[in-house]
């Protein structure tokens, strides 16, 4: 399989070049990603488990899903297409904010990622992917701070960052 490139950026979000994912993870530089909350009507989280043979935090919780866009891909395809991927279903979903962020993982790489955060409503169960998602579950977002605070190891090192921007966007907007 041939390795996805990922979009390089500057601060501003323009393209400055590709690179494979993992070599950017190495060197690591800023690159384009994303990263989809879905909702239900009990406003209410999915978060997915990840898949116990990823090649990093595998078995770790996280937002529904997250990823890098593709060269031309604007950002609702490229979230669209992942969470279709990942969790085996389609809804609209609208862009928030973005903003930057650098986390450090214990193999050596590295999430240095301008990050746009979508959020989208879903009902229903997923069809998961059991090749990217071991499990996934709903909870309140309160719960989830909560939860954070109290057991941090077992969220990834990003949902934990995405997530505090994520909350305080929620207490500062109308959604």
């Amino acid at each position: 399989m041939i390795e996805e490139n990922v979009i390089l950026v500057n601060q501003n979000d323009e393209q400055i070049g590709l690179m494979p994912k993992l070599e950017a993870h190495e060197k690591a530089l800023l690159h384009r990603a994303f990263s989809v909350f879905i909702l239900n009507n009990k406003n209410e989280v999915m978060l997915q488990q990840r898949a116990h043979q990823k090649y990093h935090s595998p078995l770790l919780w996280t937002n529904t899903c997250c990823s890098h866009q593709r060269e031309g891909e604007n950002n609702i395809e490229a979230g669209s297409r992942r969470l279709y991927e990942e969790m085996g279903f389609k809804t609209e979903l609208k862009e928030l904010f973005h903003f930057i962020y650098k986390a450090p993982f214990d193999n050596g790489l590295t999430e240095h990622e301008l990050d746009h955060v979508m959020i989208g409503y879903f009902n229903e169960s997923p069809a998961i992917n059991h090749d990217e998602v071991e499990d996934w579950k709903w909870m309140k977002i309160e719960d989830i701070k909560e939860d954070i605070e109290r057991q941090p190891e077992i969220y990834t090192v990003w949902f934990k960052i995405i997530f505090d921007e994520f909350y305080h966007y929620l207490e500062d907007h109308k959604i």
